[in-house]
């Protein structure tokens, strides 16, 4: 018949399509027209038209859908014509899409409602702002409704366009998003000067400004804010505050974003005081300091009071920053001082010095004028006082003075040629600085010429004194003389010789006594100053000295016995060859023992005691002992720079010749070391020892025949590490299996860390015990990759980690659907999300009916779903979805699902005879797994025949039909559960006149 061209368009409406059609030749009565789904044969909308008819619109559709319009032209004589054509709806765009960074700088997750209708998939293109390049195209299926963008730039702003999909056509809408910034690391404030810091910091690439306040932390204001784009890396603040305090926030901005960052705080350097100043105070013996207070801020002021020329600091003051002056008490009169003050703002200083100043001085004290025997001479003496020196001056009574200046250091000074029998009159004053202390005045007379060399002697003798002397060179008469007991100031003896008399001996006298010897030179009424002599009969020597050691208190006891005759004091000299330092102990004539306490313990001392008879000494023999050694103190065992290392200190008390260091097993006590070391050593490093054991150590003081122990002191050597860890899933459960080899030495026990990879859940920790090997970490979650970490332990010590990934099985996909959304070309896959993690699904698609190749794609964790396109229509397809995490995988069960076939081509209806109708048609794509022809009997409609053929059929003949009879017939191509038929095509018999013809 005639065709009628059908053309279907939707004019750029999602809803509508406008079908159009040419007028058969001869024209038409009218048009009968029928909308349906494309696939499911429903019938959705009809219409009508009249003659003269060329177009009819259909409103209402489904965008981005398939229809197919049937098309049937009333024609005369009852004739029609049909014809169909397939058309498809524009689609629709998506609705509410959505763009967020949920706080993350490199992921962007886009999301949007199903646009209305049907569509074939979206397409989504991600656009970087600033440099207008496409960074991300993605296609993904109809059903999906979220994306996932990662690895993108920190800071940036991306835009978003996505685009439904439906045969030809397309319907796009766009959106613009920020990634979160990311906050720059390792900032640092530090000083430029006295006014400026200066900040820095890194990684600053990820925002696309940065905004830093700078706070005042003295007046809590903020001082400086910036905004600056990105790349800046550093800034100098300036004009601030010396002295200050200040903190530094750093925020990264992006977009609406905006994350605060790190923050720093650092102080200005402050400004030293001026004008310093040290000047006298109002009370005695101070110093007052002054200075003014410089610009800026400061914590405080550190004052320091310097003594002497050398400026050795002597005191320490602290004052409030806004102080300006502080005085010093309590100083020694007649110093020289000065002083540094110090501006302190944090860990900064800034000083400045005063020049010198002096206190006032005291006068000197036990100030004395003595002639010393001389007629001529007198010597005057003061003690020590401080000051730079002193002023001096001498006068007879009632004549000028005499004056003289002497440094400090100096307390005596002898003047000469003065006249003998005149009183004298002394006068001493303290100079320092500019200040001279009121004098101290003493009085003496010089005596008349005495007799000349009068001495004293024992001559070596216990019982006799020798006197003699030489005549005065003004002659005398006679010499006078008393001989006294000087302890008793017993008269002894009285003697008068004339003046040819050089020498007298007095017998007789106890031994070791001290006797004086008084003599002047007489001539007419008056007398010389008494000459006098003083000596000691000679001692004798202290008998039965003994040296005994006391342990409690440590010392050391001396014993002896006196002789006959007098003893002035004992001199007790004990030493050690060790020391330098001796002691010199003086008792009294009565004492015959004395303890010593406060001696170096562990040492060999010598005793020797010695009779003192004013400048005479007898000796006795030496005695020596040894004090007791004292226990080491502090004795510490700690582990050495090697596990096979114990490092082994102590304090010394004192004293011993040497220390025995024994080294014992813990457990079994046995000694497995013995080291003798010095004395003066206080620390030993043992070598060669067994890793993780617990050893005591024992060191042992000698002194002479005496021994201490110290206390026992407990210490372990650090354990060695495991050998050879290795972490392995567990195939039947959700666990590891962490094995590891034994290494060298000892330890009591294993300590285990559990940490899974990326969470911010707590670390399990177990342990093991020291003789495991291996260990089976049980209630994990599938597919999730953990840190292990195990040490040995032994004691307080822990060996050095050893660390290794270990990931347990992923669970496998449930619940795998495989489902023919009525396509010839496609299938869909859907399945439920298993526990726990996974690094990707793998899907295989397995053809079963042909030999092509197995399709297989790699899908995220996340993914749910997958659509197969492009398949062979008609073909029986098998799918696995398989969860893999790193090397383990955990596969699902098979499913099989068949393609819709596609409907034979070419299909021609002939009669062969009167009651025979014969179809014909040939194979489309990969063809069918059978063929299903059915004929019906147009008039009534009845069902007149049925024939199930192979998928190798091309034609088929139905017999015994009726002659002259129009009958339709269509043909089904058959996939598994599924068919497509042809349209009915109508033919009639042959009659039976044309069969004879």
């Amino acid at each position: 018949g005639a065709l009628l061209n059908l053309s279907a368009s939707d004019h750029g409406r999602s809803d509508s399509l406008l079908l159009s059609w040419d007028e058969p030749e001869g024209g038409a009565k009218g048009y009968l027209l029928a909308l349906s789904s494309l696939g499911s044969g429903m019938l959705l909308q009809n219409g009508s038209a009249g003659p003269n008819v060329t177009s009819f619109w259909f409103h209402g559709l489904t965008p981005g859908m398939y229809y197919e319009i049937e098309v049937t032209a009333t024609l005369a004589c009852m004739e029609t014509i049909r014809q169909t054509v397939t058309a498809q709806t524009s689609p629709s765009p998506v609705r509410s899409l959505s763009l967020s960074s949920g706080g993350s700088s490199a992921v962007l997750h886009a999301s949007w409602a199903h646009a209305p209708g049907q569509q074939d998939s979206y397409h989504l293109a991600l656009y970087h702002s600033d440099s207008q390049t496409l960074v991300r195209n993605a296609s993904v299926p109809p059903n999906t409704s979220t994306f996932l963008f990662d690895g993108l730039l920190a800071g940036s702003e991306y835009a978003l366009k996505v685009s439904t999909l439906a045969g030809s056509s397309q319907a796009s809408t766009s959106i613009h998003q920020w990634t979160a910034p990311s906050i720059p690391t390792q900032l640092r404030l530090s000083p430029g000067s006295s006014t400026s810091l200066v900040a820095s910091w890194a990684g600053a690439g990820g925002a696309a400004w940065l905004h830093l306040a700078l706070h005042n932390l003295l007046t809590q204001t903020v001082t400086t804010t910036l905004t600056a784009r990105r790349g800046l890396t550093s800034y100098t603040f300036q004009h601030l505050h010396p002295g200050t305090q200040y903190w530094l926030g750093l925020s990264a901005i992006a977009g609406p974003y905006t994350t605060a960052g790190p923050n720093a705080t650092a102080w200005t350097y402050p400004l030293s005081p001026g004008n310093v100043t040290l000047s006298t105070a109002e009370e005695q013996n101070s110093l007052q300091a002054h200075w003014s207070t410089p610009a800026g801020e400061r914590d405080f002021y550190l004052v320091t009071l310097q003594e002497g020329e050398d400026g050795a600091p002597t005191r320490n003051i602290s004052v409030s920053g806004d102080n300006d002056h502080v005085t010093f008490h309590g100083l020694s009169a007649g110093k020289q001082y000065s002083v540094q003050v110090t501006a302190v703002a944090g860990p900064y200083r800034a000083s400045a010095h005063s020049t010198a100043a002096w206190t006032q001085p005291l006068a000197p004290s036990g100030v004395s004028l003595s002639s010393e025997g001389s007629p001529y001479s007198l010597l005057a003496s003061w003690e020590e006082a401080m000051g730079e020196g002193y002023v001096l001056a001498l006068s007879p009574m009632e004549h000028p003075m005499k004056n003289s200046s002497l440094p400090r250091g100096v307390t005596n000074f002898t003047y000469e040629g003065l006249h003998p029998g005149t009183l004298y009159t002394f006068e001493v004053s303290t100079v320092a600085g500019p200040y001279t202390s009121s004098p101290r005045r003493v009085t003496n007379w010089t005596y008349p010429l005495p007799l000349e060399q009068l001495t004293l002697s024992n001559q070596g003798h216990s019982t006799s004194l020798q006197a003699s002397w030489r005549a005065a060179p003004t002659g005398s008469t006679s010499y006078t003389g008393t001989l006294w007991e000087t302890k008793s100031r017993e008269r002894v003896r009285n003697v008068t010789v004339g003046n040819n008399w050089t020498n007298v001996t007095f017998e007789d006298l106890v031994p070791g006594r001290q006797y004086t010897l008084e003599m002047a030179s007489m001539a007419g009424p008056y007398s010389s100053p008494v000459r006098s002599a003083t000596d000691w009969t000679y001692p004798l020597p202290p008998a039965g000295v003994t040296l005994t050691n006391t342990r409690r208190p440590l010392g050391l006891s001396a014993f002896w016995d006196k002789a006959a005759g007098d003893v002035e004091q004992f001199h007790l000299q004990l030493y050690s060859k060790n020391h330098p330092a001796q002691r010199n102990i003086s008792v009294g004539p009565n004492t015959h023992n004395f303890t010593f306490l406060g001696l170096s313990p562990g040492i060999q001392y010598f005793l020797k005691v010695t009779v003192l008879a004013g400048p005479y000494r007898s000796s006795s023999h030496f005695a020596t002992e040894w004090t007791y050694p004292l226990s080491l103190a502090n004795v510490s065992v700690q582990p050495g720079r090697r596990p096979q290392e114990l490092h082994v200190s102590w304090v010394e008390s004192g004293g011993g010749r040497d220390h025995l260091v024994q080294l014992s097993v813990a457990e079994s006590l046995s000694v497995v070391r013995n080291v003798s070391v010095p004395r003066g050593v206080t620390q030993l490093d043992l070598e060669g020892l067994v890793p993780g054991s617990r050893y005591r150590v024992e060191i042992i003081s000698q002194a002479g025949p005496h021994r201490i122990s110290s206390q026992t002191a407990i210490g372990y050597t650090v354990p060695l590490s495991p050998l050879s860890l290795s972490a392995s899933p567990v195939s039947t459960a959700w666990a590891l299996a962490v094995h590891w080899e034994t290494p060298p030495g000892q330890r009591d026990k294993y300590l285990l860390s559990l940490h899974e990879e990326g969470s911010s859940a707590p670390t399990r920790n177990l342990e093991a015990g020291k003789d495991s090997t291996n260990v089976t970490l049980t209630w994990l979650e599938p597919g999730t990759c953990y840190l292990v970490g195990i040490w040995a332990v032994a004691g307080p010590y822990r060996s050095l980690p050893r660390n290794i990934t270990g990931c347990t099985v992923p669970a496998a996909p449930t619940n795998l659907s495989f489902i023919n959304p009525g396509s010839s070309s496609e299938l869909y896959v859907f399945w439920n999300k298993p526990p726990g993690r996974r690094d990707h699904y793998r899907v295989i698609l397995y053809s079963l009916s042909t030999q092509s190749r197995d399709q297989v794609q790699t899908l995220s964790p996340d993914a749910q779903n997958i659509t197969w396109t492009n398949l062979e229509a008609g073909s029986r397809f098998a799918v696995q979805v398989t969860a893999v995490k790193g090397s383990s995988e955990a596969p699902s069960i098979n499913v099989t699902q068949w393609t819709y076939p596609l409907a034979p081509a070419n299909l021609t209806l002939g009669s062969p005879s009167a009651s025979m109708l014969q179809a014909a048609w040939t194979a489309t794509g990969q063809g069918a797994e059978s063929y299903v022809v059915d004929v019906y009997d147009t008039a009534s409609s009845s069902h007149v025949g049925h024939m199930v053929l192979g998928g190798d059929a091309r034609s088929h003949t139905f017999r015994n039909l009726s002659p002259g009879t129009r009958y339709s017939m269509a043909v089904r191509a058959t996939a598994g559960p599924f068919h497509t038929s042809t349209p009915n095509f109508t033919h009639c018999t042959r009659e039976y006149d044309a069969l004879l013809a």
